[in-house]
Protein backbone atom coordinates (compact mmCIF):
# COMPACT_ATOMS: atom_id res chain seq x y z
CA UNK A 1 0.00 0.00 0.00
CA UNK A 2 1.28 3.35 -0.56
CA UNK A 3 -0.26 6.82 0.62
CA UNK A 4 0.81 10.21 0.73
CA UNK A 5 -0.56 13.54 2.10
CA UNK A 6 -0.44 16.76 -0.33
CA UNK A 7 -0.69 20.28 0.41
CA UNK A 8 -2.62 22.39 -1.75
CA UNK A 9 0.23 23.85 -3.40
CA UNK A 10 1.46 20.68 -4.43
CA UNK A 11 -1.30 19.68 -6.29
CA UNK A 12 -0.64 22.66 -9.04
CA UNK A 13 -4.23 23.51 -9.43
CA UNK A 14 -4.41 26.94 -11.30
CA UNK A 15 -7.78 29.48 -11.15
CA UNK A 16 -8.68 28.32 -14.44
CA UNK A 17 -8.90 24.85 -13.44
CA UNK A 18 -11.35 26.03 -10.74
CA UNK A 19 -13.46 28.28 -13.07
CA UNK A 20 -13.69 25.37 -15.80
CA UNK A 21 -15.53 23.03 -13.34
CA UNK A 22 -17.80 25.95 -12.78
CA UNK A 23 -19.00 26.11 -16.39
CA UNK A 24 -17.01 29.14 -18.00
CA UNK A 25 -15.16 26.99 -20.20
CA UNK A 26 -12.43 29.41 -20.97
CA UNK A 27 -14.27 32.93 -19.86
CA UNK A 28 -13.41 34.42 -16.63
CA UNK A 29 -16.51 34.76 -14.11
CA UNK A 30 -17.25 38.29 -13.02
CA UNK A 31 -15.26 40.28 -10.96
CA UNK A 32 -17.18 39.30 -7.21
CA UNK A 33 -16.95 35.47 -8.35
CA UNK A 34 -13.01 35.74 -9.21
CA UNK A 35 -12.25 37.56 -5.47
CA UNK A 36 -14.44 35.26 -3.50
CA UNK A 37 -12.56 31.90 -6.04
CA UNK A 38 -9.33 33.81 -4.50
CA UNK A 39 -10.41 34.45 -1.33
CA UNK A 40 -11.19 30.43 -0.36
CA UNK A 41 -7.68 29.12 -2.14
CA UNK A 42 -5.97 31.45 -0.11
CA UNK A 43 -8.31 30.07 3.16
CA UNK A 44 -7.95 26.55 2.36
CA UNK A 45 -4.27 26.60 1.65
CA UNK A 46 -3.27 26.61 5.12
CA UNK A 47 -4.98 23.66 6.11
CA UNK A 48 -5.65 21.53 3.10
CA UNK A 49 -4.44 17.87 3.38
CA UNK A 50 -5.49 15.38 0.86
CA UNK A 51 -4.39 12.22 0.35
CA UNK A 52 -4.12 9.17 -1.87
CA UNK A 53 -3.43 5.70 -1.24
CA UNK A 54 -3.01 2.63 -3.28
CA UNK A 55 -2.42 -0.91 -3.57
CA UNK A 56 -1.32 -2.97 -6.63
CA UNK A 57 -2.72 -6.29 -7.28
CA UNK A 58 -1.63 -8.89 -9.69
CA UNK A 59 -5.05 -10.28 -10.36
CA UNK A 60 -7.94 -8.40 -11.78
CA UNK A 61 -10.30 -8.91 -9.39
CA UNK A 62 -13.97 -9.44 -10.41
CA UNK A 63 -15.60 -6.53 -11.37
CA UNK A 64 -18.24 -5.73 -14.13
CA UNK A 65 -17.03 -2.99 -15.62
CA UNK A 66 -18.40 -3.47 -18.61
CA UNK A 67 -16.42 -3.54 -22.28
CA UNK A 68 -15.15 -0.29 -22.87
CA UNK A 69 -12.78 -0.66 -19.39
CA UNK A 70 -11.96 -3.94 -19.63
CA UNK A 71 -10.99 -3.20 -23.47
CA UNK A 72 -8.70 -0.24 -21.48
CA UNK A 73 -7.36 -2.39 -19.55
CA UNK A 74 -6.52 -5.26 -21.86
CA UNK A 75 -2.76 -5.76 -21.62
CA UNK A 76 -1.84 -4.93 -17.97
CA UNK A 77 0.20 -7.30 -15.92
CA UNK A 78 -0.97 -5.67 -12.72
CA UNK A 79 -3.51 -3.56 -11.41
CA UNK A 80 -3.33 -0.35 -9.16
CA UNK A 81 -6.44 0.05 -6.83
CA UNK A 82 -7.01 3.86 -5.73
CA UNK A 83 -8.82 5.80 -3.53
CA UNK A 84 -8.05 9.73 -3.58
CA UNK A 85 -9.84 12.76 -1.57
CA UNK A 86 -10.11 16.00 -0.38
CA UNK A 87 -10.39 15.02 3.10
CA UNK A 88 -12.38 15.46 5.68
CA UNK A 89 -11.26 18.96 6.77
CA UNK A 90 -12.93 19.75 3.03
CA UNK A 91 -15.77 18.05 3.84
CA UNK A 92 -16.37 19.97 6.76
CA UNK A 93 -15.52 23.65 5.46
CA UNK A 94 -17.99 23.09 3.05
CA UNK A 95 -21.03 22.27 5.32
CA UNK A 96 -19.72 25.27 7.14
CA UNK A 97 -20.58 27.46 4.26
CA UNK A 98 -23.92 25.77 3.97
CA UNK A 99 -25.23 26.93 6.76
CA UNK A 100 -23.99 29.80 6.52
CA UNK A 101 -26.20 30.29 3.67
CA UNK A 102 -23.44 32.00 1.30
CA UNK A 103 -24.38 30.40 -1.87
CA UNK A 104 -21.76 32.02 -3.83
CA UNK A 105 -18.75 30.25 -1.46
CA UNK A 106 -20.89 27.04 -1.58
CA UNK A 107 -21.15 27.11 -5.64
CA UNK A 108 -17.32 28.04 -5.75
CA UNK A 109 -16.13 25.34 -2.64
CA UNK A 110 -18.00 22.85 -4.23
CA UNK A 111 -15.96 23.35 -7.67
CA UNK A 112 -12.74 23.58 -5.75
CA UNK A 113 -13.55 20.15 -3.98
CA UNK A 114 -13.98 18.49 -7.33
CA UNK A 115 -10.86 20.09 -9.44
CA UNK A 116 -9.03 18.83 -5.91
CA UNK A 117 -9.86 15.76 -5.70
CA UNK A 118 -8.94 15.16 -9.30
CA UNK A 119 -5.76 16.90 -8.93
CA UNK A 120 -5.03 14.39 -6.29
CA UNK A 121 -5.73 11.68 -8.38
CA UNK A 122 -3.44 13.47 -11.21
CA UNK A 123 -0.93 13.04 -8.26
CA UNK A 124 -1.10 9.79 -7.57
CA UNK A 125 -0.75 8.53 -11.13
CA UNK A 126 2.20 10.48 -10.99
CA UNK A 127 3.42 8.77 -7.92
CA UNK A 128 2.41 5.34 -9.75
CA UNK A 129 4.53 5.77 -12.51
CA UNK A 130 7.53 7.06 -10.50
CA UNK A 131 7.58 3.42 -8.75
CA UNK A 132 6.91 1.58 -12.15
CA UNK A 133 9.69 3.49 -14.07
CA UNK A 134 12.09 1.02 -12.73
CA UNK A 135 10.55 -1.98 -14.54
CA UNK A 136 9.90 -0.35 -17.66
CA UNK A 137 6.32 -0.08 -17.09
CA UNK A 138 3.18 2.22 -18.02
CA UNK A 139 -0.24 2.51 -17.16
CA UNK A 140 -3.64 3.24 -18.61
CA UNK A 141 -6.14 6.03 -17.91
CA UNK A 142 -7.89 6.02 -14.63
CA UNK A 143 -11.32 4.18 -14.37
CA UNK A 144 -13.97 4.65 -11.21
CA UNK A 145 -16.81 3.15 -10.67
CA UNK A 146 -19.75 5.12 -11.96
CA UNK A 147 -18.27 5.58 -16.04
CA UNK A 148 -17.84 3.93 -18.89
CA UNK A 149 -20.75 1.54 -17.77
CA UNK A 150 -18.74 0.42 -14.57
CA UNK A 151 -21.74 0.61 -12.18
CA UNK A 152 -21.00 2.59 -9.40
CA UNK A 153 -22.69 -0.08 -7.00
CA UNK A 154 -19.25 -1.70 -7.33
CA UNK A 155 -17.78 0.24 -4.90
CA UNK A 156 -18.95 -2.48 -2.53
CA UNK A 157 -16.53 -4.91 -4.08
CA UNK A 158 -13.78 -2.58 -4.18
CA UNK A 159 -13.51 -0.88 -0.79
CA UNK A 160 -13.03 -4.20 1.19
CA UNK A 161 -9.92 -4.76 -1.21
CA UNK A 162 -8.06 -1.92 0.72
CA UNK A 163 -8.59 -3.71 4.15
CA UNK A 164 -9.83 -0.66 5.68
CA UNK A 165 -6.62 2.05 4.18
CA UNK A 166 -8.64 4.26 2.78
CA UNK A 167 -7.56 7.48 3.17
CA UNK A 168 -10.31 7.85 5.89
CA UNK A 169 -12.58 7.74 3.07
CA UNK A 170 -16.21 5.72 3.72
CA UNK A 171 -18.57 4.15 1.81
CA UNK A 172 -22.52 4.62 2.62
CA UNK A 173 -24.78 1.76 1.55
CA UNK A 174 -26.22 3.86 -1.46
CA UNK A 175 -21.96 3.61 -2.72
CA UNK A 176 -21.69 7.19 -2.00
CA UNK A 177 -18.10 8.35 -1.00
CA UNK A 178 -17.41 10.20 2.16
CA UNK A 179 -15.76 12.50 2.16
CA UNK A 180 -18.18 13.21 -1.19
CA UNK A 181 -15.32 14.90 -2.91
CA UNK A 182 -13.17 11.56 -3.39
CA UNK A 183 -12.31 9.36 -6.88
CA UNK A 184 -11.63 6.14 -6.20
CA UNK A 185 -11.05 3.03 -9.10
CA UNK A 186 -8.13 1.10 -11.04
CA UNK A 187 -5.42 1.81 -13.34
CA UNK A 188 -4.01 -0.90 -15.61
CA UNK A 189 0.21 -1.32 -15.59
CA UNK A 190 2.61 -2.96 -17.49
CA UNK A 191 4.76 -2.93 -20.35
CA UNK A 192 2.54 -3.03 -23.15
CA UNK A 193 -0.36 -0.76 -21.73
CA UNK A 194 -0.81 2.94 -22.85
CA UNK A 195 -3.14 5.56 -21.30
CA UNK A 196 -4.64 7.04 -23.61
CA UNK A 197 -8.12 9.54 -25.35
CA UNK A 198 -10.99 8.71 -23.30
CA UNK A 199 -13.25 7.51 -25.60
CA UNK A 200 -16.31 9.19 -25.04
CA UNK A 201 -17.55 8.34 -28.47
CA UNK A 202 -18.03 4.81 -27.36
CA UNK A 203 -19.52 5.89 -24.27
CA UNK A 204 -23.21 6.82 -23.19
CA UNK A 205 -22.72 8.54 -20.13
CA UNK A 206 -23.74 12.51 -20.81
CA UNK A 207 -22.81 13.66 -17.35
CA UNK A 208 -19.31 12.13 -17.55
CA UNK A 209 -16.96 15.27 -16.48
CA UNK A 210 -14.55 13.97 -19.21
CA UNK A 211 -16.76 14.35 -21.65
CA UNK A 212 -17.68 17.71 -20.37
CA UNK A 213 -14.25 18.58 -21.27
CA UNK A 214 -13.87 17.01 -24.21
CA UNK A 215 -16.83 19.37 -25.52
CA UNK A 216 -15.57 22.81 -23.47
Amino acid sequence: MTQKTLSYDQLLITPADVFEQMGYHGLLPDQVTQQETSAIIEEIRQWLCPQFCYQVVKELPSFDMGKIILRQLRGSEAYALFVCTSGTEYEAYQQRLKEQGDMVRVFIADALGSVIAEKCADQMEATLQENIDKLGWHHTNRFSPGYCGWHVSQQQLLFPLFEGHTCGVQLTDSSLMVPIKSVSGIIGIGKKVRKLDYTCGLCDFQQCYKRKLKLA
